[in-house]
């Protein structure tokens, strides 16, 4: 068993790498909004589902020496996957399809494809091993919930420890070979223990005393189900709230799944000692599923209610970035506080299952197998409803509110059969937490630190939240902050760089005709592309839907702003969509591309930086088009003159002009056209306050030609530096560049 738990536990640590690194990967080809997430999650607990039913028909026709063998061959496949996954699931799908596939179905069947090979060799593993270990009924809730444990426990480590260290510190095609290395160690410690595994098949025992009281198999089924819907929603909600108020980036959910696996795995390791000693298993698994969510949801309005006030407000303040040690230190702080308690709750239930399902030691990987597909298929309708549906319709709060019914119902099919105080206490405080759940509005209005009685602008849905808070007068004028996703990613009025991100292009290139920008924010790159009055078509593409319905919001409130000016221009159409993606649909070029200013913290901002991008970019652009980006780092500097050929810097606001010809610009005449009394006034429709857009790229420009040297571009879509700022700090080196 020592050695089986190891090999587990390297299996669990190897699975949740690669599952990470796939959903990035992925997620290049399906898009990075929610939906996309959900379904590359659907298709990975599809192949797993599918590898639990194989396991469930097959693994108790097999002695226990062939089950390790098969167990081992599945762990060889899985680390071959890993080591060919780049290939197929980066080169041809992410990259070969990303043109041709558009529908959701399409993209599901194709995520389903790339992934169910390895995932189903991953769901036929336990039914495998707990066929190999279980000798005994008496053992086998014990032995197959230990054995589940550790490998929760390693996947839990394979969460945070790919995360914060692995991934960024070796990229992501590496990190994938460490991965089969890990599955290999699996195959050589169940290798180690084969000659002195038995090459006899069980013979059926059937347990004594009356265990068919416990329940039937699909009844337990149906509740493991129930269970895995609501632990995943749960999941998928503390991801959202705890991105608000720790920020997204790319430690973020790495580190609240792994929290979530490490404590799930600890409260299944804990019951596995237990639940010898219970004779009766179905009490504890209704107590321990209930108090589960009451402690959850309970966490969650305390979060909310604390946010506001101290300790929380002066470090989780939505007003500043939270980027810094301390920040993240007291992040994950408050992420191990929340989301761990309830998840140790809900890792107890696996072994109180197997105690109640487990009675004849001839059809041990059976049950396991149908309780594990029950369990993924909860996960994956708990994943895809609530991404896609409830989150859409209902919002966050709804969301919760309805689990807290989901639960409830759960209580109250228990308290049926058997009257029990415990569980009544915990009904009861189900039923309170619904009556003080608060509404949407509500919630998202004191996490944003929105005063009584201000003007907001909000939005929720599946992609996300957005959130325009009115603040105290700027110098004597109306405004406020743009949040997305907890984010300040902008003002009304708009920052003079965003405007002058939009400007450029179109007063730099001669026939600015067509413009599409990568990214809406609080409007004011798009704004500023509309200078030049030759600009024919403005296309913004923005990932987060909310972004654009609390711009038409601000628009009526706010008339005389930027943003009413923005809506009223008919060259302008604002859409929702993954920018990466729309580079890849058919259509005319664009004389000019340019995004929208984005922190290179931000989680999946790889994506927007790497050299694979800049290429997809320049593909799109007419001959002689220019592509006008933010450089925050060295290293996006790097990449974009290893794309285009001719660039050119302009400082102190460090923003990059590229294209595919030389670039005709002009230093001078750009800056007397900005002084011009109608670029002014412009400019202050965005912004009053802006009197001098100049002053920001006056200083000495860098030009790249072809003949200028350069090194590799250090961003690409397998290795994002940057967004791992932790492993390589972006450290000040304008000044020696």
């Amino acid at each position: 068993m020592a050695r089986l738990k190891l090999a587990f536990f390297c299996s669990g640590f190897a699975a949740l790498l690669c599952q990470i690194i796939w959903q990035r990967i992925l997620g290049i080809f399906a898009g990075s909004d929610t939906v996309a997430a959900s379904l590359v999650v659907g298709a990975f607990l599809g192949g797993l589902g599918l590898g639990s039913i194989i396991g469930a028909r097959w693994a108790d026709r097999l002695s226990p020496h062939r089950a390790l063998v098969a167990f081992a061959g599945c762990e060889a496949g899985v680390a071959l996957c890993a080591v060919l996954s780049k290939y197929f699931l980066y080169d041809v799908i992410a990259i070969g399809l990303a043109d041709s596939v558009t529908q959701p179905a399409a993209i599901f069947a194709l995520c389903f494809a790339g992934l169910v090979v390895p995932t189903t060799l991953m769901g036929a593993s336990l039914p495998l091993l707990a066929r190999a270990v279980t000798i005994s009924l008496d053992d086998a809730a014990s032995r197959i919930g230990a054995l589940y444990g550790l490998n929760t426990l390693g996947a839990g480590a394979g969460a945070l420890v790919g995360g914060w260290l692995i991934m960024g510190s070796l990229g992501f095609v590496a990190s994938l070979w460490l991965a089969a290395v890990l599955d290999l160690v699996a195959v050589a410690l169940a290798c180690s223990l084969l000659p002195a595994m038995s090459r006899a098949k069980p013979v059926a025992t059937v347990a004594a005393g009356a265990p068919a009281s416990h329940g039937s198999l699909p009844l337990w089924c149906l509740l493991v189900f129930l269970s895995g819907y609501l632990i995943v929603a749960l999941e998928i909600l503390w991801v959202r709230l705890l991105g608000q108020v720790g920020q997204y980036h790319a430690y973020l959910f790495p580190t609240v799944l792994g929290v979530f696996l490490l404590a799930d795995g600890l409260g299944m390791a804990w019951a596995a000692r237990l639940v010898r000693r219970v004779a009766d298993p179905r009490p504890a698994f209704f107590i321990a599923q209930g108090a589960g969510f009451v402690l959850a949801a309970a966490l969650i309005l305390l979060l909310w209610l604390g946010v506001a006030h101290w300790p929380l407000d002066p470090w989780l303040s939505v007003d500043m970035h939270r980027f810094g040690p301390a920040a993240l230190a007291g992040s994950t702080a408050l992420i191990v506080l929340v989301v761990g308690p309830p998840a140790f709750l809900f890792g107890m239930t696996f072994p109180f299952v197997q105690r109640a399902v487990q009675r004849d030691l001839a059809s041990v990987g059976a049950r396991v197998g149908w309780v594990q597909l029950a369990n993924i298929a909860g996960n994956a309708a708990g994943s895809l409803l609530t991404g896609l549906i409830t989150l859409h319709w209902l919002g966050s709060m709804g969301t919760l509110l309805l689990l807290a019914g989901l639960s409830a119902l759960l209580l109250v099919g228990w308290l049926w059969r058997r009257p029990s105080a415990v569980a009544g206490v915990l009904l009861a405080a189900t039923v309170a937490i619904a009556a003080v759940i608060p509404a949407n509005a509500d919630f998202w209005r004191r996490m944003h630190g929105q005063r009584p009685g201000s003007f907001a602008a909000w939005a929720e849905d599946r992609s996300g939240i957005a959130f325009y808070r009115a603040q105290p007068a700027m110098d004597g004028r109306e405004g406020g902050r743009f949040f997305i996703m907890g984010f300040g990613q902008g003002f009304v009025p708009f920052l003079d760089i965003h405007m002058l991100l939009g400007m450029l292009g179109p007063l730099v290139h001669p026939e600015p005709t067509r413009v599409l920008a990568i990214g809406v924010g609080s409007g004011g790159t798009p704004y500023g592309a509309t200078v030049n009055p030759a600009t024919q078509e403005i296309l913004a593409i923005e990932l987060i839907r909310p972004v654009l319905e609390a711009l038409r919001e601000i628009g009526p409130a706010m008339p005389r702003s930027g943003v009413a000016t923005l809506l009223a221009d008919p060259r302008v159409t604002l859409e929702y969509g993954d920018g990466r993606r729309a580079l890849t649909r058919a259509g005319s070029p664009y004389e000019v591309i340019e995004a929208d200013a984005i922190l290179p913290q931000s989680s999946h901002s790889g994506l927007l930086y790497s050299a694979e991008y800049l290429g997809a970019v320049r593909r799109r652009l007419a001959p002689g088009g220019l592509y006008v980006q933010w450089a925050p780092t060295w290293r996006v500097v790097e990449s974009f003159v290893a794309v285009f050929p001719h660039a050119v810097m302009l400082t102190p606001a460090n923003i990059m002009i590229g294209s595919d010809r030389p670039i005709a610009f002009d230093q001078a005449a750009l800056l007397a056209r900005l002084g011009e009394p109608a670029l002014r006034a412009f400019a202050a429709r965005g912004n009053p306050a802006v009197t001098d857009l100049g002053r920001i790229v006056a200083g000495p420009p860098r030009v790249w030609s072809p003949d200028t040297p350069r090194a590799p571009a250090p961003l690409t879509d397998m290795f994002p530096r940057d967004e791992f700022f932790l492993n390589h700090p972006a450290r000040d080196s304008w000044a020696a560049r």
